[in-house]
C-alpha cells in the first residue's frame, strides 16, 4: 500500500511547487532577453529587403556624358526650340500632343526606400514600367540591362516595378542579373497618372524632363531600344 501524506504536508508541497513555477516564469523572459531571443511577435528591426538594384540618387542629375539640355543659342532649357534649332530635333520642342507627361508623384527607390520625384529625373532617360508576373516584361528586361551597360554615362535606364511584391521582383532580378535603378510602385500611382493600365510600357524622357515617346508595342529587344533612343533622345549607343 502507498504511504499516506498528511494534508498539511501536501498543501505546503503544492505551495512550494507553485512558487517555483512562478519564479521560473518570472526569470525565463529575463534569461531569453539576455540571450537576444524573443518569445513571440515580430522582430521590431527585421532584416532589410535584399537590394539587387542600384541606388537612385544619381537619377536627379544628368548622366555624366549627356549633352546639356540647352538650346543651340546657349539659353536655359525651356522645352521649346530656339531660333537656330530644327523644329523636330530629338529632345527639343514642345511635348508631343499625344504623349502623356510624367505625373508629379514620388515613388520609393527599391533600394533604400528614399522617395524619388518622377519629374525630378534628369534625362536623357529610359523608364521601363514592368512587373514580375508580366511575361513580355520578363522577356525584355535583360535588353534593358544591356542598354544600361552599353550606355553608361549617356542616359539613365530606370525601372518602375508596378502592382508587384518585392520578393517576386527580387527573385526575378537575381535570375536575370538586373542591377539598374528601380522604383517601387505597388499601388500603380504611375499608371494612374499616365491614364494607362498595362505593362510593359517604356517612356523616353529628354534632358528637360519631357516624355518624347511612350512605347507600348510589346517586348523590346536590343535593336529596337537602340533605334528608339536614337530617334527620340538623339543618343547613339554602341553595340
Amino acid at each position: 500500500m502507498g504511504r499516506t501524506v498528511p494534508t498539511g504536508q501536501l498543501t505546503r508541497a503544492a505551495r512550494g511547487a507553485s512558487g517555483r513555477r512562478w519564479l521560473a516564469g518570472l526569470l525565463t523572459p529575463l534569461v531569453l532577453a539576455a540571450a537576444g531571443c524573443t518569445t513571440g511577435g515580430s522582430d521590431p528591426t527585421p532584416d532589410p529587403e535584399p537590394a539587387p538594384f542600384a541606388a537612385c540618387a544619381a537619377l536627379t542629375a544628368p548622366p555624366a556624358e549627356a549633352a546639356p539640355p540647352a538650346t543651340a543659342t546657349g539659353a536655359e532649357p525651356t522645352g521649346r526650340p530656339g531660333p537656330d534649332d530644327p523644329p523636330h530635333s530629338p529632345g527639343q520642342g514642345p511635348p508631343p500632343a499625344d504623349v502623356p507627361q510624367l505625373p508629379a508623384i514620388e515613388l520609393p527607390c527599391f533600394t533604400g526606400g528614399e522617395p524619388v520625384a518622377l519629374t525630378g529625373i534628369r534625362g536623357p532617360a529610359v523608364i521601363n514600367v514592368w512587373a514580375s508576373w508580366c511575361t513580355p516584361c520578363r522577356k525584355e528586361l535583360p535588353a534593358f540591362q544591356r542598354l544600361a551597360d552599353r550606355s553608361t554615362g549617356q542616359l539613365h535606364v530606370v525601372g518602375v516595378d508596378v502592382r508587384d511584391r518585392k520578393p517576386a521582383a527580387v527573385s526575378l532580378a537575381e535570375t536575370y542579373g538586373l542591377t539598374f535603378p528601380n522604383l517601387f510602385d505597388p499601388d500603380e500611382e504611375l499608371l494612374r497618372g499616365l491614364a494607362r493600365n498595362f505593362v510593359p510600357m517604356t517612356l523616353f524622357v529628354d534632358g528637360t524632363g519631357t516624355v518624347r515617346h511612350l512605347d507600348v508595342s510589346g517586348a523590346l529587344d536590343d535593336a529596337a531600344l537602340t533605334a528608339l533612343v536614337g530617334e527620340h533622345l538623339g543618343v547613339v549607343v554602341g553595340p
